[in-house]
């Protein structure tokens, strides 16, 4: 069974740093074929994609509101993929989601979250 788990969420105080990592198994398909995605939600707001990374020439992608403050990054023999955190604000806490997708076969997988607080 596919598993993605997120990991490196917690509390951190304003202007903080986080680094969440997304490790994948079990996946049919070799992990770098997979475009990697983080995601976010926080009460009562609708899921945010906040990053992504592509499948062939590792290509980034950020909303504009981490612009600047975020990164990510993966590793495809470790089948991880990273969100880097910088100068974190009360915006962002959420909980923090992985996915994979592979576009051409429609396989698309989700974690279970990781929780980011920002609070002092």
């Amino acid at each position: 069974q596919v598993e993605l788990v997120e990991s490196g969420g917690g509390l951190v105080q304003p202007g903080g740093s986080l680094t969440l990592s997304c490790a994948a198994s079990r996946f049919t398909l070799p992990f770098s074929v997979y475009l990697m995605r983080w995601y976010r939600q926080a009460p009562g707001k609708e899921r945010e994609l906040v990053a992504q990374i592509g499948n062939i020439k590792e290509s980034t992608a950020l909303a504009d509101t981490v612009k600047g403050r975020f990164a990510v990054s993966r590793d495809n023999d470790e089948a991880t993929v990273y969100l880097q955190m910088n100068a974190l604000t009360s915006d962002d806490t959420a909980n923090y989601y992985c996915n994979a997708n592979h576009p051409g076969s429609g396989r698309n997988y989700w974690g279970q979250g990781t929780q980011v607080t920002v609070s002092s």
